[in-house]
């Protein structure tokens, strides 16, 4: 999947593909000016708000540096029958951005359709899970206080400017679960300014940063900020741990009251199936076998009652895995393994290539059985039929695989 904004920042940042991700501190511009509009814009983020039922703590609202009560910003909406549903005030809400304050709303990719593939698009380049987070800013709010995140982000300065200060780790490679707390921010100063629209920054995990707009006055600031939950070899160990209960030793039960040699050999015993566990399956095997197993995300299901399937789209949340075995081909992606005919691999190619099909356009270049594969990779949930909502999130910013 090609989309705009994977080629912009990879520009941005002098980067060729994702392998400086999670390296060093990071920041440029991004040239294609017109991008950072056509992923959203303060008036399109107060829409979305307005137009759903959320709650703390995926929306929240701050003022002056501190967390505000949901009640300062949410109210209860009745409906005919007295029923309950919290909203977003947005008679509040827009109070207390005409005064300065900051709203976040974690995870707009599960919202928005622009977003969404922004974020699947940043999944399949990475190999990593992604998640998007909108902070919008308005007159001279303070933003958190001094911060480190335990993922690599990517931070995308969408509207206004705002004033940064990052710092380098006080502690290397810091996880949220971790053996010692890392609360003393570093006193190397990385990088200080301000983010103009267009502007990109890569902030490694674990690098101390905050972002103000105090004493800028009149003005508003929004950023979108791509958090890369990467897999740390405590995940492997975890993964390793599950697969050792195929091995009786690891069943039984630890030996508290025996001698002390009898012990000791315990302990040598499972000291030497543990060695057998980790040369039997690399990290790179986890990371494959967690690639292939991710489960399907949320989407609309087709269903033949509302019309044919005229378009249909990837949404695995990585690229799925086309082996070729003779005069069969097997696709593995979502915990499953399907098995075609040699024949379907330009098709295949084709529907799992992350870009919007349109059926009727595909069926000159790779065939009648399109249609077909379409059809079964849908009801497999590898493929989701086409909205016109979820197609807005791939027109302009994705090229479509029909063309």
């Amino acid at each position: 999947m090609k989309h705009r904004l994977v080629r912009g920042v990879e520009d941005a940042l002098g980067w060729d593909g994702p392998g400086l991700l999670g390296k060093a501190f990071a920041r440029g511009s991004l040239r294609d000016v017109e991008l950072v509009e056509r992923m959203l814009t303060p008036q399109g983020l107060l829409d979305m708000v307005m137009r759903r039922s959320l709650a703390n703590p995926q929306f929240r609202c701050f003022r002056g540096g501190e967390e505000l009560h949901p009640k300062a910003y949410l109210s209860p909406q009745i409906s005919l029958r007295g029923q309950s549903i919290p909203m977003a005030d947005m008679r509040r809400l827009g109070n207390l951005l005409h005064e300065g304050a900051t709203i976040v709303l974690d995870q707009a990719n599960v919202f928005d359709p622009t977003m969404e593939v922004a974020c699947r698009a940043m999944q399949w380049w990475s190999r990593e899970n992604v998640q998007v987070n909108v902070y919008l800013t308005t007159n001279d709010a303070a933003g958190f206080d001094l911060h480190w995140d335990d993922h690599d982000v990517l931070i995308i300065q969408l509207a206004g400017e705002k004033d940064w200060e990052v710092r380098g780790a006080s502690r290397q490679a810091p996880l949220y679960r971790d053996a010692d707390r890392n609360n003393t921010p570093s006193d190397e100063i990385v990088w200080t300014g301000a983010m103009q629209a267009g502007d990109v920054m890569h902030i490694p995990r674990g690098y101390w940063h905050q972002a103000s707009r105090v004493g800028r006055s009149q003005g508003r600031s929004m950023h979108m900020t791509l958090g890369f939950a990467k897999r740390t070899g405590v995940n492997w160990f975890s993964w390793l741990a599950d697969w050792s209960r195929e091995t009786e030793l690891f069943r039984r039960d630890l030996d508290r009251w025996g001698e002390p040699g009898e012990r000791a050999a315990q302990q040598r015993e499972l000291a030497a199936a543990a060695a057998r566990v980790i040369t039997a399956r690399s990290p790179a095997d986890y990371l494959a076998v967690r690639e292939r197993e991710a489960v399907t995300p949320r989407h609309v299901p087709f269903l033949e009652i509302f019309g044919p399937l005229e378009a249909a789209v990837c949404i695995t949340d990585f690229p799925p895995l086309i082996e070729e075995n003779g005069d069969t081909v097997a696709v593995l992606a979502a915990g499953k393994k399907l098995t075609f005919t040699a024949e379907a691999l330009p098709a295949l190619h084709v529907l799992l290539s992350g870009r919007p099909v349109r059926l009727a356009e595909a069926v000159r270049s790779v065939g009648d059985e399109v249609g077909l594969l379409a059809r079964i990779l849908t009801e497999e949930e590898l493929c989701a039929g086409l909205t016109p909502e979820l197609f807005s999130g791939y027109t302009g910013l994705v090229t479509n695989a029909g063309c």
